[in-house]
């Protein structure tokens, strides 16, 4: 491996939920451990299992407590929990009409602010990335789509269909996604789409190597899987400027 990248020795806070909770057992090594080995990050990990962005927004205030300023990167990997969750999709803006002035005149046109909540997928990205522009106006910060789910039983009280049934909001996971597309646009940020991008595919069981368990959790990557996921965000990475 080449070490010898702009990324050597940066410091990179991880955002998440279980995919990045080093607590989560389903894998020996996380992916941002793998990152570590391949690009020489030094990894500082806040992650939850079971949060949603509304959580992400607290770990974020963790991290400013903790660190402070002294971070290089902000990653962020989160949104199947809000989608399994039901969550509300809401919208990014309100919208509203407006007077301002246009060539030395005043007219009434539309105007949007961010919606900012806690109640809504789109209202807590908003949170989160104002939150996190404003404290960290000089530090990248990358968002990362979550990858397929496929299904899981946690206990007779915890199973979570695969992706192919909606969920209480009769939306499929993939609007969830696009969303986070869009935020990543509208906040400036960059954009690793692992949904797309590393392969993985629970619902084909020739995947199962690259899963927890065939049977109980085709939803958490093992060993092989965050090594892939590793590997994508790395391939993701070299193109992207880790400081300005």
């Amino acid at each position: 491996m080449n070490l010898s990248t702009s990324w050597n020795g940066k410091k990179v806070a991880f955002l998440g939920d279980s995919m990045t909770d080093p607590k989560n057992k389903s894998t020996k090594k996380h992916y941002w451990k793998y990152l570590e080995t391949l690009m020489g990050i030094k990894p500082c990990v806040f992650a939850r299992s079971g949060y949603k962005w509304d959580g992400i927004y607290k770990k974020a205030e963790e991290m400013k407590t903790a660190v402070g300023d002294s971070i290089d990167v902000i990653i962020i990997w989160a949104g199947t929990n809000d989608y399994n969750h039901s969550i509300p999709v809401g919208q990014f803006f309100t919208e509203t009409t407006d007077s301002v002035n246009v060539n030395g005149h005043i007219e009434q046109r539309k105007h949007r602010t961010f919606e900012m909540n806690d109640s809504t997928f789109t209202g807590n990205i908003n949170r989160v990335m104002s939150y996190l522009k404003h404290n960290y106006p000089t530090k990248q910060i990358i968002i990362m789509t979550p990858i397929h789910r496929g299904y899981a039983k946690f206990n007779d009280n915890n199973v979570q269909p695969n992706e192919n049934y909606a969920n209480g909001q009769g939306l499929y996971v993939e609007s969830y996604i696009d969303i986070l597309r869009q935020a990543a646009t509208l906040w400036a940020v960059p954009m690793i789409d692992l949904y797309s991008e590393s392969g993985l595919f629970p619902m084909e069981h020739k995947h199962d190597i690259y899963f927890h368990h065939a049977e109980t959790d085709r939803l958490h990557p093992n060993d092989n899987g965050h090594y892939r996921i590793a590997r994508t965000i790395q391939a993701k990475l070299s193109s992207i400027s880790p400081t300005f």
